[in-house]
């Protein structure tokens, strides 16, 4: 019992210590000066998971490295590069599971189809049940 309750605790207190206490980096709550470019940054922002929060985006998120991965954008859309370059950069560096529109290919095939044949399913147990019931009413 005393087991169960401290492993509780302990999975209570993993989000707390998630954040390192540092103070967040210069550019996670700041706008660049240029409003062109941090509508790029935000709109960047909003298509990239948070790799702690995972529910978020960055744009979201109040975690530390959300904050850091804001800071990287903006320095890197200040210095030049475009939201397609850094994307491209964070998914060579993350994995496709940063974005959230991850690309077709045989990793993520499931996660395409997954949607139609949970739809097919529906449909047909659906179909199935108003057949049953058509047959009971002419009966």
């Amino acid at each position: 019992m005393r087991r169960a309750a401290l492993l509780a605790l302990l999975l209570c207190a993993a989000p707390a210590a998630a954040d390192s206490g540092l103070p967040p980096a210069a550019l996670a709550y700041t706008q660049l000066p240029d409003a062109a470019q941090e509508a790029k940054a935000k709109a960047l922002m909003e298509t990239v998971r948070c790799v702690v929060c995972q529910g978020q985006s960055i744009a979201d998120s109040d975690a530390d490295m959300a904050g850091d991965m804001r800071a990287m954008i903006r320095q890197r859309i200040a210095a030049g590069e475009t939201p397609a370059q850094i994307r491209k950069w964070l998914i060579a560096r993350y994995g496709d599971y940063i974005t959230y529109d991850p690309p077709l290919s045989a990793v993520t095939l499931p996660l395409w189809l997954a949607p139609l044949v949970l739809l097919g399913l529906g449909a047909w147990i659906a179909r199935a049940s108003f057949r049953r019931r058509r047959r009971r009413t002419n009966e």
